[in-house]
Parts: C-alpha cells; sequence; structure tokens
C-alpha cells in the first residue's frame, strides 16, 4: 500500500529517540522528508544522520516561544514545503500527587501541554488543504496511570485541545489526530517498570493485562503514526487512536 508520503515535508519534535524517532524514521522510510528536533544538537544531529539524507536536525526546546516558527521555517528553507507536524514531547517526572512540586507541574505545562499548543497553533496558520497535526500523547488520556500524575493531568486536557482544533480546521481540509502509546517497548517505559521493586515482575504483570500478551516495538508505534500522518488517512481527524496492544480494547 502506497501512503502517499513521498516528498511530503513533515515536522517531528522530540525524535532523536523512543517513539518520536521511531516516527520519523517510518515517515523517512516510506519517502517523506522530515525535520527532527530535540533539546541538545549533538544529539540532534546524530539522530538526523542516522536517518540519513531526508531528514535534519534542529535543537530546540518544546516550551520556547520561537521554536514553532523556527521549525516551520526550517521545513521550507530545507525541504521546499510544509505538510505537518508530530508533536511528541518527553514524559513529565513520575511521582503521585504528594511527589511532586509547583516547580515540576509549571515546566512540564511549559513543554507537554503549552509547548504542543503553541506548535499546533502555528501549524494551523501556515497548513493548506491536506495537511495534517498529530499529537503523540498517552493511554493517561483515558485512564490514570499509577505514579504518573502530573502526565494524568496534562494529557487528557492536550487531548481535549485537538478535539477541539480537529472541529476548528477540518472545514480548511486539515486533519488533527492522536496516537495514544500504552507499553511500547522504549527506554521510558523501561525506566518507569525500574521503579517497582521487581522490574522483571512488573514486566510480566503488564504483559499479562495485555491481550497480544506482549510490549509493543517502536517501530510498530511509529508505523501506525506514520499512516495517520499521511495521505491514506485522508478521512480521519478528530480521533485518539491507542496503540497497546488491545490493552483499552478498542474504547
Amino acid at each position: 500500500m502506497d501512503l502517499g508520503l513521498k516528498d511530503r515535508v513533515y515536522v517531528v519534535t522530540g525524535a532523536t529517540r523512543g517513539l518520536g524517532h521511531a516516527s520519523a524514521r517510518e515517515l523517512v522510510g516510506d519517502g517523506a522528508k522530515v525535520i527532527i528536533t530535540g533539546r541538545d544538537e549533538k544529539t540532534v544531529a546524530e539522530a538526523a544522520t542516522a536517518l540519513g539524507p531526508n531528514a535534519h536536525g534542529v535543537a530546540v526546546d518544546n516550551s520556547d516561544p520561537s521554536a514553532p516558527q523556527s521549525l516551520i521555517a526550517a521545513a521550507r528553507e530545507r525541504f521546499g514545503g510544509f505538510d505537518g507536524i508530530l508533536i511528541s514531547v518527553g514524559g513529565p517526572p513520575p511521582g503521585f500527587v504528594a511527589d511532586n512540586t509547583d516547580e515540576q507541574w509549571q515546566s512540564a505545562f511549559e513543554s507537554v501541554f503549552l509547548g504542543a499548543v503553541r506548535l499546533a497553533r502555528a501549524a494551523a496558520a501556515e497548513l493548506g488543504e491536506g495537511g495534517v497535526i498529530g499529537f503523540v500523547l498517552s493511554g493517561s488520556v483515558h485512564e490514570p496511570i499509577p505514579g504518573l500524575t502530573i502526565s494524568n493531568g496534562l494529557r487528557p486536557g492536550l487531548a481535549g485541545f485537538a478535539k477541539s482544533l480537529s472541529d476548528e480546521l477540518g472545514p480548511r481540509g486539515i486533519r488533527v489526530v492522536g496516537v495514544l502509546p500504552a507499553r511500547i517497548d522504549t527506554d521510558r517505559v523501561r525506566e518507569l517498570d525500574g521503579y517497582a521493586p521487581d522490574p522483571e515482575a512488573a514486566r510480566a504483570a503488564n504483559e499479562a493485562r495485555i491481550p497480544l500478551r506482549r510490549y509493543g516495538t517502536p517501530q510498530e508505534f511509529g508505523r501506525t503514526a506514520a499512516f495517520l500522518l499521511s495521505p491514506a488517512a485522508s478521512y480521519l481527524t478528530g480521533i485518539m487512536v491507542p496503540v497497546d496492544g488491545g490493552a483499552r480494547h478498542g474504547f
């Protein structure tokens, strides 16, 4: 199946590793060109080099108000266009209600929530018909995850913003989608498992609750994201797609 990605140009934030990098890799693999971002200039450059000539790295922080315009400008200057954005940010610090400080909440709000809103707003102003805005969110959009209180507070609000944006941009032919990873085998998920007294037992217990009885791979997540960003998904908007091995049974 041809996804129609050849020579389309996307910005993928938080793409030096994990789910953002996996998504960028699948986009490039199907013919797209990508601007990838991360905070560290050296790490971004290395990640872009690993993806090949159709990727270019820009070191920015999602919470920087100037980031959206600089990334869109980089897409146009480097690859001659701008067709969409996948907004992915690192997970906020773990902790329960009593553990997280005001400073942690404020920092996470700036990067996870407000930074994403700014990026989406700037993209909406620049995209034409056929453009797409994607958000990498979390299964916490539907159900809180123990020990991830900040994420549980911010991700559902961002999903609500994305759905509102899809209503506003639909008449212009611009789509808005969310991708909801659950137990995907990334450094972040292994780190979270590591907080348990017995990480191997924690992983086994999590796998037992997943109908497919295993964690997903970053590649499986990236393929889903690439499809949702592609013209092949041209009639999908305003949806939150779980990539979770059936853990939510499709709801």
